[in-house]
């Protein structure tokens, strides 16, 4: 993952694309206003836990917000097997996305 101030930059850069305030994004994604402003600063606080929100409601791909790669998210997947773990993401509630995103993140360090 690159550095938060990058990582806040690209959330900064997106949020004012939509047109939107800090308070809108810290709506949308249920975080309070001083957590996006600290975001966007490059104090990271709970940034990894909300990211794959932020990406959603800010239309952009996490690929986009961590690494600056591939604006949008790719909705076609390649394989069968991508396409299971698609369907089982996107049905799953948002704490458990997270909690698919964190386990995927540490196998893919092996």
């Amino acid at each position: 993952m690159s550095d938060p101030v990058q990582i806040g930059a690209r959330i900064r850069d997106a949020r004012q694309e939509k047109g939107w305030t800090q308070e809108r994004l810290a709506e949308s994604v249920g975080v309070s206003r001083s957590a996006v402003a600290q975001w966007e600063t490059g104090r990271a606080g709970q940034l990894t836990g909300h990211l794959s929100r932020i990406a959603e409601v800010l239309d952009v791909g996490i690929e986009h917000l961590t690494h600056g790669r591939t604006r949008r998210a790719s909705s076609h997947a390649g394989s069968g097997d991508e396409l299971a773990v698609l369907r089982i993401y996107r049905e799953l509630p948002p704490d458990d996305r997270q909690l698919l995103l964190r386990t995927a993140r540490r196998l893919a360090r092996r």
